[in-house]
């Protein structure tokens, strides 16, 4: 029991460390109102907050696909470099239920691994989407095109300082050769 004790009492004291001092912030919610079936197809990876599967990846997509029961195979291409094979991850997602179709659970590896996933904005003719997580640390930038002007894609970058985020954590990803080692570019 003693033994029991100490140990909580230390857990606390490093939880106490741990903290910045600064309050947590909310989880993150979505009020994006998704057209399911319009948004089903592939979608570009123009940029991301990248995390150790995407890190390094060029030439990537998102391809999802509506299923006859209500879930949606999500298969993520990918190249490690542009003279490499492209190469797939898939899993199956489902739509929260009450979040107007903006809210996934997906499931990866047979469902092994699960991952949060919310449309905070798509454009309103489905040619771009703003991709977060709810706790901001993932976020994605899609387009229906593979490239994107600057312009746009600064545009799109900076709203995400409206949803939490810091909009610098956000890498652009080469989708052609002409783009790698270009400054913003991972």
């Amino acid at each position: 029991m003693r033994r029991f004790a100490v140990l909580l009492g230390c857990l606390l004291v490093l939880t106490g460390c741990a903290s910045t001092g600064e309050p947590p912030m909310t989880p993150l919610q979505s009020r994006a109102n998704v057209d399911l079936p319009r948004y089903m197809g592939r979608w570009w990876v123009i940029a991301n907050i990248p995390y150790f599967a995407e890190k390094g990846k060029v030439a990537t997509a998102d391809v999802y696909t509506l299923r006859p029961d209500g879930h949606i195979d999500n298969v993520y291409v990918y190249r490690k470099a542009f003279d490499k094979p492209e190469k797939q991850m898939s899993g199956v997602a489902r739509v929260v239920p009450g979040t107007n179709d903006a809210q996934w659970r997906i499931g990866f590896f047979g469902g092994l691994v699960k991952a949060d996933y919310l449309v905070l904005e798509v454009a309103s003719d489905y040619s771009w989407a703003l991709i977060g997580h709810p706790k901001r640390n993932l976020a994605w930038i899609f387009s229906r095109e593979p490239r994107m002007e600057a312009a746009k894609y600064e545009q799109l970058r900076a709203k995400f300082a409206a949803y939490g985020y810091d909009p610098a954590r956000l890498q652009r990803v080469p989708q052609f050769p002409d783009q790698v080692g270009q400054p913003g570019f991972q």
